[in-house]
């Protein structure tokens, strides 16, 4: 019952992706392992089938762990409704809406659940791969610390720092963390990593020996870029104002400010039929595109502003006009409709917004947040649907006599009469394989042989055998207690 804690330099420096292939890479050696994150920030989540919400990339580290998801996995998600405030979903329930400085007092009576969540999976595993947020560099925000060196401490797992050499400066992010640490904190590493490596890693030979040297951290190895995390779910935003694929097939994808559970698109990205092209802010939705999606979001009433200040509400129904089809997927589903009604001021200020206008629908915005992993069928083509629903709001209308899909022999979603417009609150969809080749068929794109859950499972193993080749993993699991 060891565990190892992997932090980072700064954010978006890997530590998921190592953490899911150490993860894999202790499966394989016959170990029972679960992944673990005290406090992760993210609208891409997932739902457990415990019935509550964690982080998406905590979704995937239980799948490169060969076991279930579980709210255990990630005690405290933030999932951000604004610039300075965020939902606050502890053991996978929301608790509380809290501005930065009113989560700060709120933090420190998070470690207690934090602390019993990782004693359970302590319980259930060999091994616990723990994977810290953001840096421990940011010590002005070390009182009451639970994503880093609070957590290491409280639950004495030792840490690995893993850096980024991509960026830049990757001996300073390591060293100056050592200096910026107290003495304490300091102890509690046993070592470094240095990723995403690109070239002959030999020429860095010196830089990785004078780290050592300054820190008197144990190098763990030099690993290089996997180009194959593309093909992974995608947890940062960060990662989706780009183009995917070449094919006939032009769907686009306006990037919401607030946008969630983008992971939906990953599969179509994949696929050879389609090009993918993520439409950012300023730019105009391009007038061949065939399928517009709209994406979730963790504000509606924020985000069908924002659209409408990019000018994308002229350009979809513009692409209505030229014969396109329109894809909304909750929150997306949510702005289809003809009004948006948040009477509590759940969103902003309370009272009625119009919405697009494309399906006959009336959301109402309510409190309780429905929270379920999803079997259903595609209404048009009878294909076995998989997902999950997440979000607040009820949606009632005509439209809905046209659904989308069926759950439980009970209509989901809407469809215009001309079929051209659809909605729904499944996210998730586009993973099964049956499912996304019908909805391609239907948009006359030929639809190819991609199973996707296989190939997420082998680019886990190529990511295991990719650390195995390059860094000591051995060594990282010996260091664990």
């Amino acid at each position: 019952m060891r565990a190892l804690m992997i932090q980072g330099t700064g954010s978006n420096v890997g530590k998921s992706l190592l953490v899911a292939g150490l993860c894999r890479a202790a499966l394989r050696r016959g170990l029972s392992v679960a992944p673990f994150k005290p406090q992760n920030m993210s609208n891409n989540a997932a739902v457990t089938e415990d019935g509550g919400e964690i982080g998406r990339a905590q979704a995937l580290q239980a799948l490169a762990c060969g076991r279930a998801a579980h709210t255990d996995m990630n005690p405290v998600l933030l999932k951000p409704e604004s610039e300075t405030g965020s939902q606050v979903i502890v053991q996978g329930r929301r608790v509380a809406t809290a501005r930065a400085r009113e989560y700060a007092r709120l933090k420190p009576r998070l470690l207690a659940p934090v602390l019993e969540s990782f004693a359970r999976l302590r319980q259930a595993a060999d091994i616990v791969i723990v994977e810290g947020a953001g840096s421990p560099a940011e010590v002005n925000l070390r009182a009451g610390d639970i994503a880093n060196m609070g957590f290491a401490r409280a639950a004495d797992v030792p840490v690995i720092l893993v850096g980024d050499i991509d960026r830049g400066g990757v001996i300073a992010q390591i060293v100056g963390t050592r200096v910026v640490l107290d003495a304490a904190d300091a102890a509690q590493v046993v070592g470094f990593l240095v990723n995403r490596f690109r070239g002959d890693p030999s020429l860095f030979d010196d830089g990785y020996a004078l780290i050592g040297q300054r820190t008197g951290w144990r190098g763990f190895g030099v690993v290089p870029y996997f180009a194959d995390a593309a093909r992974l779910p995608a947890e940062d935003a960060l990662d989706l104002r780009r183009t995917a694929g070449t094919g006939p097939l032009r769907v686009a994808v306006p990037v919401l400010s607030r946008i969630a559970n983008f992971d939906d698109l990953d599969p179509l990205a994949q696929e050879p039929a389609v090009t993918l092209g993520m439409i950012g802010a300023g730019q105009a939705i391009p007038g061949d595109t065939d399928l517009v999606i709209l994406p979730g979001t963790k504000s509606t009433l924020a985000d069908l502003a924002w659209l409408r200040a990019q000018g994308w509400d002229i350009d979809i129904h513009a692409h209505v006009r030229r014969g396109g089809h329109v894809l909304g997927i909750c929150g997306g589903y949510q702005m289809l409709g003809r009004i948006i009604r948040d009477p509590l001021g759940l969103e902003g200020a309370a009272g009625d917004v119009p919405g697009l206008g494309l399906l006959d629908l009336v959301t109402t915005m309510r409190p309780d947040k429905h929270l379920s992993r999803v079997d259903a069928v595609h209404a048009p083509s009878g294909a076995p649907m998989t997902g999950y629903e997440i979000h607040i709001g009820e949606t009632t209308g005509e439209a809905r006599c046209r659904p989308f899909a069926h759950v439980a022999g009970v209509p989901e979603g809407a469809l215009s009469a001309n079929g051209r417009i659809m909605g729904s609150y499944l996210h998730g969809m586009f993973a099964g394989d049956a499912f996304r080749g019908a909805f391609l068929r239907q948009l006359g794109a030929a639809p190819s042989t991609l199973d996707y859950g296989a190939g997420v499972e082998a680019v886990l193993d190529a990511l295991a055998d990719h650390l195995e080749a390059h860094c000591d993993v051995a060594g990282l699991l010996a260091a664990a207690r």
